[in-house]
């Protein structure tokens, strides 16, 4: 039977031509979305984001006061002090105020030099967070008793051990990681953008980061340690906003065993930036399968085919297994063609134009490359299942991308406010597009994590599995219809 229907599938040219213009729509709108994106910074390149120790595109920019650390040691200190300032809040926009961002940070570090990018392992007081231990700027924890203001850093061998404390005696272990080799430990402040997001009148967002600065007093030190304590702005500094001739410039202070760290910055990936656009041209294909898939089956009802095709195979069921596993399997097929020629030519093109191509990982490459290929897939099976329901081609096609693309472009360009869009893309077969989410949301980066940012309220296969089971369960019903009725 699959091979009978893989053979209708050949000979019509009606058919053949559909399946090669999603291929066409998926490369064309890759390269023209590649083409149309350009980055500039001046008369130079713009830099690429250090990359981190599991391959993610990092921030790592900080103020860091330090001392060499050869083999095992420890850091002691008391934060004395936790201030801040924020340029410009809402509501009015017209003043500098005094006040900490959620996640500015201070607190101890032992970090692999000072080159951007490289391991560390930290324990910190947060602005609204309590105290945390973080490391290698993908991983956060949260630790120690409420109100901490003692930190304690130790490395004995590969170890790294944070610690946290009401009163300087009594401890409470934050966590322990495995970090080796000569490193660099001492002090951190960092303190990132004000973040706001504000909806408008449609349902759209609209975001503003401001900058922040942050100062710590850092007092009662131990630290086995020695030397002077050397300041370094990891990940360079710019010549500063104008308002800091009259207030607290970046830096360190040290005076009678106190230090005064002050900067801006944050050790934290790199989100909300979009990777190379070579999906762009998902929903063009996808209403291309959408009509094959349809027709696929109504044309057969509309000529009177039908017919003969039962009395070859008179098994309805399996009639309509073979229709819907040659669809899918062909619609795969093709789609992951399209997606690895329009990943090779739209990310050339992409770098041409100036623009950063970011590191997103072998497996999250294959995951995108395979879940958009299971996605249309999918959706071809349920358009078929439609199409076998209601027998008539236009309304079946319609139907199809009421229920899969609609949703998918309400939610993503902002038609509607962001809860309304992730209750569609939960409940909807859209749900399956969440396979096409590039990085995961961090809880410990501040950003609007909406599907019109490319944030899906669903884990990848979860949203896949949700197309999946609107595609199998109007295939049991097109099922069920199919050996009840007249044809």
């Amino acid at each position: 039977m699959i091979r009978a229907e893989l053979t209708k599938l050949r000979t019509v040219r009606g058919w053949l031509f559909g399946l090669t213009a999603a291929v066409v729509l998926f490369v064309g709108s890759a390269l023209l979305v590649a083409a149309g994106s350009h980055m500039s910074c001046g008369d130079q390149a713009c830099p690429a984001p250090p990359v981190g120790p599991d391959g993610q595109a990092v921030e790592d920019h900080f103020g860091f006061a330090h001392r060499t650390l050869a083999g095992d040691g420890s850091l002691t200190a008391h934060v004395r002090d936790f201030s801040g300032i924020i340029t410009y809040p809402p509501p009015r926009h017209d003043q500098i105020v005094e006040g900490l961002v959620p996640w500015a940070k201070a607190g101890l570090v032992i970090k692999d030099g000072t080159r951007p990018g490289s391991p560390y392992a930290a324990v910190m007081l947060t602005g609204s967070h309590g105290v945390r231990m973080q490391h290698d700027y993908v991983h956060d924890r949260a630790g120690g008793p409420t109100g901490a203001r003692w930190l304690r850093l130790t490395r004995t061998g590969a170890s790294v051990t944070a610690y946290a404390s009401l009163d300087g005696k009594t401890w409470t272990t934050v966590g322990t990681v495995e970090m080796s080799g000569p490193a660099e430990i001492g002090f951190l402040i960092a303190s990132p953008g004000d973040i706001t997001v504000t909806e408008n009148g449609l349902g759209g967002t609209s975001v503003q980061s401001r900058f922040t600065q942050a100062s710590a007093v850092f007092d009662q030190i131990t630290s086995t340690a020695g030397g002077e304590w050397r300041y370094d702005e990891v990940g360079g500094g710019g010549p500063g906003a104008d308002w800091e001739k009259y207030h607290r410039p970046a830096g360190l202070e040290a005076s009678a065993g106190r230090l005064t760290l002050t900067g801006s910055g944050d050790l934290a990936p790199v989100s909300g930036m979009a990777a190379v656009p070579y999906l762009a041209g998902t929903v063009p294909a996808l209403l291309a399968v959408l009509i094959v898939a349809v027709l696929f089956i109504t044309s057969e009802f509309r000529r009177g085919l039908i017919r003969t095709t039962l009395l070859a195979s008179p098994a309805r069921g399996h009639v309509l297994a073979a229709k819907a596993a040659v669809i899918g399997g062909v619609t795969f097929t093709v789609v992951l063609v399209a997606v690895v020629a329009a990943r090779a030519w739209s990310t050339t093109v992409f770098r041409a134009n100036g623009n950063i191509v970011l590191p997103t990982g072998a497996l999250t490459d294959l995951r995108l490359a395979v879940g958009t290929a299971a996605l249309l897939a999918v959706t071809a099976v349920l358009a078929y299942g439609l199409g076998v329901l209601l027998r008539r081609g236009l309304p079946a096609i319609l139907l199809a991308v009421l229920l899969t693309v609609v949703p998918y472009l309400l939610a993503t360009t902002s038609l509607l406010p962001p809860g309304a869009g992730e209750w569609l893309l939960r409940v909807t077969p859209a749900a399956g597009f969440a396979v096409q989410q590039t990085f995961p949301a961090y809880g410990h980066v501040l950003l609007p994590y909406t599907p019109a940012q490319g944030y899906f309220p669903l884990a990848p296969l979860a949203g896949l599995a949700i197309a999946a089971a609107w595609a199998l369960g109007l295939l049991v019903l097109a099922v069920l219809r199919f050996r009840r009725a007249d044809v």
